[in-house]
């Protein structure tokens, strides 16, 4: 009650000293965006859709060069095109201080972060001091010591009453909800299995890909994405995401204590081959900067960090996470991902190869702990039971004991669309002043581990 009421008065206080005319004629809103050195596009993915309480004037500080002239085109690209065009107006500051000059101007009450991420640690730890709101891009922490400075960070935020969260797209991605969904279903699923090393419970596969589309034009690396100690290796980066959904998935709603409830087992990581071509298509450089070189081999070929693999128990559940980079995906295809929920009466799978025309599919097989004709009884059951809730939710067999499940097509957004959904979720944060007591926690818990594996990977040789 105390943080809504802090809120209400934060929002009288920006509108006292700032609602003044304008040239739209429009009060300003209760949430001013600040934007700081995007040198990812996730930051201009944020701004793809408009939100009614988000004031349309968004400033923006940062170090002049590409990084932020790709920003601006992307904002302008949303800002022109013919259907749903948004309507934001981006006030640029450029120089060497930009950090400091954002926050003595304070222009706004949410900083977004999606960049750097040797940087983004210190961008949020001083954004949080100063009393502001962060949304950021994964991942806040790539190491032990941004791990240390994340939790003092969380300690900090709660202080401040500011909301310190980060930007988890897949838990928007339909067949990952309806895995999450069916997995809660008892009398159907039986819960989850304990599972082996060799036999994880849970599975959370991914393959990403260096040279991609974004928006519908070729994605421009910065250079820097490729140095290791400034973007961070794979284990650390987009694991993430496969981390969050192990917790997300597995244990709804409840608090994970990363110093009691996570058991790392082994990690190992491994890296990506890139040609001098490669690199220069990437990121239109055709020299490769001196940071790099360390990375270069005898036959001028970089060798990135970019893949790795975790086995661990959560609340002695075990999980297994990897991440594949390559550097382009075959033509018609993209980013892929696999996953499995492995419980007493079904497993429930997530395939996204040949088969299903490289898009996400969520298919269910019976353990034969049950005869089938009982299982499928049990599968309609919980279909009509969630059905309620997700449009179109039917399935189909196809093989004994096998089924195919569907919604309607207007439940199933893209990579693209899930930023405004995750927004759309921090606003609603930020309007009632506080998230769920279980996601602070459980941000803590998803980069102890991912930092800690990276820590004990490091002492594995590569293979």
């Amino acid at each position: 009650m105390e943080k809504q009421i802090a809120w209400v008065v934060l929002m009288a206080v920006v509108c006292f000293s700032a609602c003044g005319p304008r040239k739209d004629d429009m009060q300003r809103k209760e949430v001013q965006l600040i934007t700081v050195a995007p040198g990812h596009f996730h930051a201009a993915l944020v701004q793809k859709s408009m939100y009614p309480q988000v004031d349309s004037i968004v400033h923006v500080y940062a170090p002049q060069g590409t990084e932020l002239a790709a920003h601006l085109a992307l904002i302008d690209q949303y800002n022109t095109r013919g259907e749903a065009p948004t309507r934001w107006d981006e006030v640029v500051y450029t120089g060497p201080d930009f950090l400091a000059k954002m926050l003595e101007d304070r222009k706004g009450n949410v900083v977004v972060l999606a960049g750097n991420n040797r940087d983004k640690i210190d961008y949020i730890t001083r954004s949080v001091d100063a009393g502001l709101n962060v949304l950021a891009d994964k991942p806040m922490a790539i190491n032990p010591e941004g791990f240390s400075k994340l939790v003092d960070a969380f300690a900090k935020a709660d202080e401040q009453d500011v909301l310190l969260y980060d930007i988890m797209t897949e838990r928007y991605e339909i067949n990952t909800m309806l895995q999450k969904e069916l997995s809660q279903v008892d009398g159907f699923f039986g819960g989850l299995e304990k599972g082996t090393l060799d036999d994880p419970a849970i599975t959370k596969e991914s393959v990403h890909h260096f040279f991609k589309e974004v928006s519908g034009k070729p994605l421009v690396r910065p250079v820097w994405f490729y140095d290791t100690q400034q973007q961070g290796e794979g284990l650390v980066d987009v694991t993430t995401h496969l981390v969050d959904m192990v917790q997300w998935e597995s244990f709804p709603g409840e608090i994970i204590d990363y110093k009691q409830d996570i058991q790392l087992i082994s990690a190992k990581r491994w890296p990506t081959i890139l040609s001098p071509a490669q690199f220069e298509r990437s990121t239109g450089q055709k020299d490769i900067p001196a940071f790099l070189e360390k990375s270069v081999g005898d036959d001028g070929n970089m060798a990135v960090f970019a893949n790795g693999e975790i086995n661990y128990t959560l609340k002695g559940v075990h999980a297994k996470v990897s991440v594949i980079w390559n550097f382009e995906a075959p033509q018609g295809t993209g980013d892929t991902h696999y996953s499995i929920m492995r419980g007493k009466y079904a497993d429930l799978i997530i395939k996204q190869g040949a088969e299903e025309q490289y898009k996400p599919v969520l298919y269910v097989e019976s353990t034969g702990e049950r005869d089938v004709k009982t299982f499928e009884a049990n599968l309609a059951h919980a279909i009509e039971q969630l059905g309620a809730t997700y449009k179109g939710l039917a399935f189909e067999e196809i093989a004994p004991g096998r089924y195919r499940i569907s919604v309607d097509p207007s439940l199933v957004t893209t990579h693209e669309e899930h930023f405004a959904q995750v927004t759309e979720k921090y606003l609603g944060f930020l309007q009632s002043g506080t998230m769920p007591e279980w996601e602070v926690p459980n941000m803590i818990a998803k980069y102890y581990l991912t930092t800690k594996a990276l820590t004990e990977a490091e002492t594995v040789a590569a293979p």
